[in-house]
């Protein structure tokens, strides 16, 4: 591929290789950019793994921290990593519950995407001896891909790992 075909492919994208990143220290949804999906003709996951999310309890202020994984089966569009990696440092100082900032994950990025499929898991680490770990998915209604997050739900973590490491 020439190079002046990759960077009209990738105009829409405007922080990968951005020396001067700025970070939001305040939930910030409009850092995330898309580019085109290259093979809208085929199903196929996309894995995040985030191992070092945190927020702040909102109630207490004290931190929260978790491993998000955000998986989606794109359509037209796909997440910039970049822009996911510095959309998700956002909320390191934004107040919500667990299972609040993954629906707003989510949210976010089926408005950014309209993605097939997309489900976001969060395991968080215990505060007062307890741990959460929130699950959300969404299909795109009327398709195959609604039963598929149906399906997936009532499935979910039928099989818990074994947890030694918090």
């Amino acid at each position: 591929m020439s190079e002046g075909r990759l960077k009209d492919e990738m105009k829409e994208v405007t922080l990968l290789g951005n020396q001067g990143t700025q970070y939001h220290f305040g939930y910030a949804p409009e850092v995330l950019e898309s580019f085109d999906n290259k093979h809208p003709g085929r199903d196929y996951f996309v894995k995040f793994n985030c191992p070092e999310f945190t927020s702040l309890c909102p109630v207490t202020g004290q931190p929260d921290f978790a491993t998000l994984y955000i998986s989606y089966i794109p359509e037209q569009k796909m997440v910039e990593s970049k822009s996911l990696k510095l959309y998700l440092f956002s909320f390191r100082n934004h107040g919500d519950f667990h299972e609040d900032c993954v629906n707003i994950i989510m949210n976010d990025l089926i408005s950014l995407m309209d993605p097939r499929y997309i489900e976001v898991w969060g395991k968080f680490t215990p505060r007062g001896g307890i741990s959460i770990d929130p699950y959300c998915n969404w299909g795109r209604p009327g398709t195959k891909y609604e039963a598929m997050a149906e399906h997936r739900l009532m499935n979910h973590d039928l099989y818990p790992e074994k947890v030694d490491n918090r």
